[in-house]
């Protein structure tokens, strides 16, 4: 199984940026999503990513990371984005009816040979297997957001995932730039979110209790254990759409906390770096 041709579902925050490093690294990358005006979106993330990748990545001067951009085609029409793929990286959002609509489409348009791949946080590929209509070509890869820098692509199969499959994945996300972390049976958030989520959590739990302002919990982060963020930075950087995506699809705590968040920051268009403003204000 080679991979060649890559598309990428969901042109957020992450969807982006995976478009980004695979066409970077010489693949022929198209983008997906579900209108005009949200393409519009990804066309500004794609222009700061040059920028970025022109300051932080080496080997992206010299007009490379402008090349980049320009050879990642954006659509909004499904049919064609994935028509010639090898590769689908799926980067919807987490909500489980949105990913099986997405898979009963792809499973009807892509080709035969089209391998799908989710970027689901807490989803187990188990759970949208059976959507895809071809579980033995269908897997996880998952990604840790600015994966230039943060740069692992945790895999992870279920018991029908062929094995030719995983190994063409594996090998993929080696050639584009990331560190694959194999993991050798299903796991509800990885390696990475198993023990990031709880500190995320840990800490939104400190601050909506009113025990902690959002400050004092990441200076108490950082200065107790010399990591460079905190966890409300963490969370600034990924993006508050996701953990409350998750939150709210959780128990009572988590939809507890899902409210706090939605209250005090989402509906108050604070939704993390990407607006200018979540948890801590940001310059352009």
């Amino acid at each position: 199984m080679t991979i060649r041709k890559v598309t990428v579902l969901g042109t957020g925050v992450l969807g982006s940026q995976i478009a980004f490093q695979t066409a970077f690294h010489g693949f022929a990358v198209t983008a997906y999503d579900i209108s005009d005006d949200v393409l519009a979106g990804a066309r500004d993330r794609i222009a700061k990513l040059v920028a970025t990748y022109r300051d932080e990545v080496s080997g992206a001067g010299g007009g490379k990371a402008e090349e980049t951009a320009a050879g990642i085609a954006l659509t909004t029409d499904l049919a064609a984005a994935v028509r010639d793929a090898d590769l689908v990286i799926e980067a919807v959002p987490e909500v489980l009816t949105i990913k099986e609509q997405t898979y009963r489409q792809l499973g009807e348009l892509a080709p035969e040979h089209t391998i799908f791949a989710t970027n689901s946080s807490t989803l187990l590929p188990s759970d949208m297997k059976d959507f895809t209509g071809r579980a033995d070509r269908f897997l996880a890869l998952h990604f840790a957001n600015q994966v230039w820098k943060y740069n692992t692509a945790e895999v992870m199969g279920t018991p029908e995932t062929d094995s030719k499959a995983y190994q063409a994945v594996v090998e993929f996300a080696t050639a584009i730039g990331m560190v694959p972390i194999e993991l050798h049976r299903e796991k509800a958030g990885y390696v990475l979110n198993s023990l990031l989520v709880p500190l995320l959590n840990a800490a939104m739990s400190l601050s909506a209790g009113g025990f902690a302002e959002p400050e004092a919990v990441d200076d108490t982060w950082r200065i107790g254990t010399g990591a460079p963020y905190g966890p409300f930075q963490i969370l600034d950087v990924i993006g508050l759409t996701t953990p409350y995506n998750i939150l709210v699809n959780g128990g009572e705590d988590g939809q507890q906390l899902a409210a706090w968040l939605k209250t005090n920051y989402i509906d108050k268009g604070k939704l993390g770096i990407a607006t200018g403003e979540g948890f801590y204000k940001y310059t352009a």
